[in-house]
């Protein structure tokens, strides 16, 4: 791997760090008042209220269309948007995976969005894993366990 790509692959693992720092807050606040065991929807209606009690600028389930060479072919509906900078999907699953992670590299590439949050609240703790897009390629971040 090149030292170039190296330096954007860390500095995009970064991008927008005071965003997802707050949202993870917000996550970790849920999950410890809430624990495992409901659905996705309750999750994320619980981290809307803790957004805005922490007065954190979201949208919610924003509509994005997917256009293939120019066409419009569908439409996807994004859990949150915060600050207009990072995508966060909510899960309440065994384990994060793949294909959560090829959806969430398909909403950043849908929305030109580089930085994704997948929250997931099924464990005993939260597990937030943070994924970027690169310069040409996707990336994968790392999986932030709550302690």
């Amino acid at each position: 791997m090149s030292s170039s790509f190296n330096n954007q692959a860390e500095s995009a693992s970064y991008l927008h760090s005071d965003v997802t720092s707050r949202v993870n807050a917000a996550a970790i606040a849920v999950h410890r008042a809430l624990g495992p065991g409901y659905l996705e929807a309750i999750y994320e209606e619980a981290v809307c209220v803790e957004l805005e009690r922490q007065k954190i600028a979201f949208e919610r389930q924003r509509a994005v269309r997917v256009r293939y060479e120019s066409v419009p072919v569908g439409l996807y509906r994004l859990d949150l948007v915060i600050e207009g900078k990072v995508v966060v999907e909510v899960k309440a699953v065994a384990a994060i995976d793949r294909a959560h992670l090829a959806t969430m590299f398909s909403y950043l590439k849908a929305t030109g969005l580089e930085v994704g949050l997948i929250v997931n609240f099924s464990s005993e703790v939260v597990r937030i894993r943070r994924v970027f897009r690169g310069s040409d390629r996707l990336n994968e971040g790392a999986e932030i366990p709550s302690a």
